[in-house]
């Protein structure tokens, strides 16, 4: 997997995007966790955390509800899409992007309790040699995001499940 410490002024610009949709998704009583995606630099799609706001719903992430979001007739580009996210995509959401196709993930802050990088090193061989699997690019303005990571770890540890 190739991993990179630079981005560019354009992924800090969606990366506050993924801000201002985590603060929608708290203002409304859930995680304040935001992601687009983009394509040729445009964004496609977009989602904020639902995993609370609706009544309990554990796979209602921004990722997989801004991967609902992408028209159907642009997945045959997949590899060329960025899917930013103000948190480190979890194990759910990195293999929800992989078995997209999704080229690039740019993220805010380091998930240090339950981000996909964990993964990495167990990935099959087919995405480890490079087939598949997205650059990851992070983290992006973690003097923002990290404070939204607080609170969505706050926020959980305060649920029976968590």
């Amino acid at each position: 997997m190739e991993r990179i410490a630079t981005w560019t002024s354009q992924d800090t610009r969606l990366i506050e995007r993924t801000v201002g949709l985590a603060l929608e998704a708290e203002a409304q009583g859930d995680v304040p966790v935001g992601s687009v995606i983009t394509l040729d630099d445009q964004i496609i799609a977009e989602g904020s955390a639902r995993v609370l706001s609706e009544g309990y719903q554990p796979r209602r992430h921004a990722e997989q509800e801004a991967l609902g979001g992408v028209p159907t007739a642009l997945w045959p580009r997949a590899n060329e899409m960025t899917c930013y996210t103000s948190l480190e995509p979890c194990l759910m959401c990195f293999g929800s992007l992989v078995l997209c196709g999704v080229g690039r993930v740019v993220f805010g802050a380091t998930d240090v309790l339950g981000g996909a990088r964990f993964i990495f090193e167990a990935m099959p061989p087919y995405y480890v040699d490079g087939r598949g699997m997205p650059a990851w690019v992070g983290p992006v303005l973690p003097e923002i995001c990290d404070a939204l990571y607080v609170r969505v770890d706050a926020r959980f540890r305060t649920l029976p499940c968590g």
